[in-house]
């Protein structure tokens, strides 16, 4: 399946693998790249080193395209961001903040950049600084979020922009990408369903809260604080939430909330650890390798688009 983003990233689908932190590390990446999505590595607040070390483990893995995704607001962004070029990284996905003052040194090694955006605004400013193209994610997503819906979200900033979009946000098979396509989108970025793939490395505690999440287990905790973020509910949500309604300080908040997603992923912690994941969770009920995933949901969508196809021409 051919389109843009395709082209543009040089990958064999449209499909690219969000860059969770602690989760979407070099094991994933490869995985996804090798089954012709795009894998992406998650930078997250981790040391520049570490990221360095997990691109030349990708590499040792497959010879395909990949990406790192640099979350902006890290104490380490100055450094990854020399690090994606010194180590020939094809693709550097945003997140948490504007890429605008690193567009010259990524530009000038051929890296194509793609922010993630949660608003026309943003995604329109995002173009004029010198965006390949977009992740449009809707607050269907897991971790931090903004508020609009996908389905209101992607439309409105195909229209608002010329370099393709990217759909993210509560998708998880093949009619999602089917819906993605159909609003203008010509890729789209899933994350919650490769939580649960055979190569994700994440606590099996955490896969498991995935697969029997049910559609009212999905919790948004800190919109007090301006920064709010989607994961299933557990004892740390119930607090987190009870807190937040009794007014709590944003240092309160913090310090419930410190370490919590690394003690779900990396230790099993599923009680008071940050089960991160989008509301797609829900739809979720086998664990699958990276390639199943890939070819269930371009098959999927492949029918249900021709499907619809038949359906106009009767």
């Amino acid at each position: 399946m051919r389109t843009e983003i395709t082209e543009l990233l040089g990958i064999q689908y449209p499909i690219i693998q969000g860059g969770m932190a602690w989760v979407a590390e070099y094991h994933l990446a490869a995985a996804v790249s090798e089954a012709g999505g795009l894998g992406i590595i998650g930078a997250a607040a981790a040391p520049a080193e570490w990221v360095r070390e997990q691109i030349r483990e990708v590499k040792r893995r497959t010879e395909k395209p990949f990406g790192v995704n640099i979350m902006l607001m890290s104490s380490y962004a100055d450094e990854v961001a020399r690090i994606v070029v010194e180590e020939d990284v094809k693709v550097v996905t945003t997140g948490a903040g504007s890429p605008e003052k690193y567009m010259k040194l990524w530009k000038e090694a051929g890296i194509r950049v793609i922010p993630v955006v949660a608003s026309v605004a943003l995604a329109k400013r995002m173009e004029r600084c010198g965006a390949d193209a977009l992740v449009a994610e809707g607050t269907e997503a897991g971790g931090h979020i903004g508020e609009n819906t996908t389905m209101v979200l992607v439309p409105q900033i195909v229209d608002a922009v010329k370099i393709p979009v990217i759909a993210a946000g509560g998708i998880a098979d093949g009619r999602g990408a089917a819906a993605a396509f159909m609003l203008g989108a010509k890729g789209i970025q899933v994350g919650t369903r490769f939580v649960v793939t055979k190569e994700s490395q994440v606590h099996e505690n955490y896969k498991e809260a995935i697969l029997k999440a049910k559609d009212i287990d999905s919790k948004v905790t800190g919109r007090s604080t301006g920064h709010p973020v989607r994961g299933l509910r557990n004892q740390m949500t119930k607090e987190y939430l009870k807190r937040e309604a009794e007014g709590a300080s944003l240092e309160e908040l913090e310090l419930l909330a410190a370490g919590g997603l690394r003690r779900a992923v990396v230790e099993g912690d599923v009680t008071t650890g940050s089960v991160m994941a989008g509301q797609s969770a829900a739809m979720i009920r086998e664990q699958l390798s990276c390639q199943e995933v890939i070819e269930r949901i371009l098959q999927e969508m492949t029918a249900l688009l021709k499907q619809g196809a038949e359906q106009a021409v009767m």
